[in-house]
């Protein structure tokens, strides 16, 4: 038996309502640029819009005349999606809040998860939307997920609840050491003073 290896999530597909209020919400608020309108190939009766979130990859949306906004949470049974994560960089996360507030949209506040910040609010339709900034930069060569494993083993084996700044910091001085040579035998810390 062998595994069939993913390379990255090629898109998302969302349920939404009519047309406009679609590209309203993922290019208005989100700017996420709509690069591709076609029909749903599947139901003629729908259309399929398809937007770039910023990294190549692709949300589409189905949508249908039809279907009106509706601004109930969206079901969180078993086999649904909870919640739909975007990254912004620190300047654009320092802006959501009062950028949420002109529009009127409730939102969390901002959520500290130790690894980074998050702020939460619906779409038009009641899916909760994630805008999320990590508190770290990976090494570079590394990624956000390397730094985040070796993290992951400080916390296990310091015995800590989650991971916090402490277990980042410490993940990113292994990585930098464990890949980039250096011409010292000894890398420990040293006081200079």
């Amino acid at each position: 038996m062998q595994k069939i290896q993913v390379l990255g999530v090629h898109h998302i597909t969302l349920m939404g309502a009519d047309r406009q209020t679609s590209i309203d919400f993922w290019e208005g608020l989100l700017g996420m640029p709509f690069i591709f309108d076609q029909p749903n190939l599947d139901d003629p009766n729908e259309g399929h819009l398809y937007f770039d979130p910023g990294d190549g990859r692709l949300i589409t949306i189905f949508t249908n005349e039809n279907r009106k906004p509706v601004h109930s949470r969206t079901p969180t049974d078993a086999g649904c999606v909870h919640h739909l994560a975007f990254e912004v960089d620190r300047a654009m996360f320092d802006q959501v809040l009062e950028r949420l507030k002109e529009r009127g949209i409730g939102n969390s506040g901002i959520k500290d998860r130790g690894f980074m910040h998050s702020i939460y609010f619906k779409d038009p339709l009641g899916f909760l939307i994630e805008l999320a900034c990590y508190t770290f930069i990976p090494p570079r060569g590394s990624s956000h997920a390397e730094v985040m494993l070796e993290a992951h083993k400080l916390r296990v084996a310091r015995g800590d609840h989650h991971i916090e700044r402490q277990h980042l910091a410490d993940a990113t001085v292994m990585i930098v050491e464990r890949s980039q040579r250096s011409l010292s035998d000894d890398r420990s810390p040293k006081n200079p003073y």
